[in-house]
């Protein structure tokens, strides 16, 4: 018989399964695996081994579902040998030679079906009516700090009563895990209070359970390659600890932190006073911490508040993809907020190791930012362009109204021998574009742009500036996060990390590069409003 195939779990994945607690909360960095290899598990056992049962994944919008969670789910059960069609089918009604589920859900187009009859059934916030009149025996909670709790608390959470007459000798019965990144905001933080209703104790004593049924599984195995009969009293002490387990498990609340510093036993404490001298102070309270940080009241842009992030996805488009497609050719008609009539105004920034555009289009008194791009090291702006364009095929006013400054003259070192400004302009119309470049002139001062942008938040110009949240996700840390310096001449936006070479830890879209192209945009829209020639301004009315 061949050797059954190794999976590989990392440390944290492997204490999240062998604790198994009935709570667990899971608050990592990015690529530290908590879809793969933390939620995955986690689900794939409880519809295993709770058959007929139905649970919920919770994900703060639909698109995050479609192109994010679930992708990841199927990809590590792909690896380990669970086949689309054969163990599970998903968007469909299941075949008649699968099991039937206890209840049965009203329709199958947001469920996966396993082959025992269990479901899983993916409810989004963003889409009103998802977790209604359901009756779930666990939950799974991806990207908690973009959840509304109000809303988990009001709508989910109480479904998540399970059928006791089935399920209630299973320590996972109800279980539920939140799995994120550290939030940046007070209302992202709603989950972690759960650390302080863990018991350390407790979870040691399950630690050391499982330690000890493995230690006398161990002698279990030896007595049966030597050909003896295994002793009666190992096999009650088993059943026993097996018990206990499972009584410490369904009480249990897990709450897990995991920063560079738990791992410095491998990294060396040489490389984490290194990232302290090199990274600033918010990101390696971040990134090295794992601390938890908020808009900056003393930041750039001090004035954005979590009001002024949005969600928008166009449901009918994104339920006619269905569940078997690629994930990146997801593309502006997934996007409600878009106007396909009105052109799209960008502003960009230039830089050597990482280039950006921010697109967006007022509406009213709305700046909507409706997506931002952004290309790295050696793709330089033409496949920036490339990417806004592929991402836009659809829209119909195939316009950009292209606001730029002075930085944008006369230099080249991303490109060509070219300046920015023509490149950005010849790309474009390269692609079939029309493009209605406005020159803003010298860049304005920074003391005159944070007076400007903050009052804009503030309500008091204009236009209030408003991010699609799913669209925006580096922007939106970046804009958090950026802070001030002083000195003579008043204070600057900081942008002393810009040179710093690039790390797992400090990654280039978070630095202030993607803020500058925003500020650019927001400018031009501001004090640069766009009419076309048929009477119609940027935000598609007469």
């Amino acid at each position: 018989m061949a050797n059954p195939k190794r999976i590989y779990f990392n440390t944290p994945q492997r204490l999240t399964q062998l604790i198994g607690a009935n709570t667990t909360v899971i608050v990592a960095g990015r690529r530290t695996g908590k879809t793969d290899s933390i939620a995955s598990p986690f689900v794939l056992r409880n519809m295993q081994r709770m058959p007929g049962s139905t649970g919920g994944i919770v994900v703060p919008t639909y698109k995050h579902g479609l192109t994010n969670t679930i992708p990841g789910l199927l990809a590590a059960w792909k690896r380990w040998g669970y086949v689309n069609g054969v163990h599970y089918v998903i968007g469909r009604k299941p075949p008649k030679s699968f099991g039937k589920p206890i209840i049965e859900p009203a329709e199958y187009e947001h469920v996966i079906s396993f082959y025992n009859g269990s479901c899983a059934i993916l409810i989004s916030q963003d889409r009103p009516g998802s977790s209604n009149s359901l009756t779930l025996s666990w939950l799974l909670i991806d990207e908690a700090k973009f959840i509304d709790y109000e809303r988990l608390k009001d709508e989910t959470l109480p479904a998540n009563g399970g059928i006791k007459s089935y399920f209630g000798q299973h320590s996972y019965n109800h279980s539920v895990m939140i799995l994120s990144d550290m939030p940046q905001t007070q209302k992202g933080s709603w989950f972690l209070h759960y650390k302080d209703k863990m018991d350390p104790e407790l979870i040691e004593a399950i630690e050391g359970t499982v330690y000890e049924i493995w230690k006398v599984k161990e002698r279990v195995r030896s007595f049966k390659e030597k050909g003896f009969d295994v002793p009666n009293y190992l096999r009650k002490y088993i059943r026993r600890l097996d018990r206990n387990l499972n009584r410490m498990r369904s009480v249990a609340v897990y709450y897990k932190e995991y920063s560079s510093i738990e791992n410095l036993q491998l990294l060396g404490e040489s490389y984490i006073k290194q990232m302290k001298r090199d990274l600033t102070p918010k990101t390696f309270q971040t990134s090295i911490l794992c601390q938890r940080i908020g808009i900056a009241k003393d930041g750039f842009y001090s004035s954005m508040r979590e009001g002024h992030k949005y969600n928008a996805s166009d449901f009918d488009y994104l339920d006619s993809l269905g569940y078997e497609f690629d994930p990146l050719q997801v593309d502006s008609r997934a996007d409600k907020d878009v106007n396909r009539l009105a052109p799209i105004c960008i502003g960009m920034d230039y830089n050597a190791n990482i280039n950006w555009i921010v697109a967006g289009q007022p509406d009213g008194r709305r700046l909507n930012v409706i997506k931002s791009f952004y290309t790295k090291f050696e793709r330089k702006i033409p496949a920036l362009i490339d990417d806004f364009c592929r991402y836009y095929a659809h829209h119909e006013n195939k316009t950009v109204v292209y606001y730029y400054d002075s930085t944008a003259l006369g230099g080249n070192y991303a490109v060509n021998e070219q300046d920015f400004h023509w490149v950005v302009c010849h790309e474009f119309e390269r692609h079939g574009w029309q493009v209605e470049d406005i020159n803003l002139g010298n860049p304005m001062r920074h003391d005159e742009k944070y007076l400007l942008i903050n009052q804009g938040f503030a309500g008091k110009q204009r236009l209030m500036p408003f991010f699609n949240r799913q669209n925006n996700d580096d922007l939106i840390l970046a804009i958090q996060t950026a802070g001030v310096t002083r000195g003579r001449n008043g204070f600057r936006k900081d942008k002393g990390g810009e040179k710093l070479a690039e790390t797992e830890e400090d990654l280039l879209q978070h630095r202030t590069d993607g803020t500058d192209a925003f500020d650019t945009l927001y400018i031009g829209c501001e004090k640069f409003p766009y009419r076309d020639s048929f009477g119609i301004n940027s935000s598609g009315v007469l």
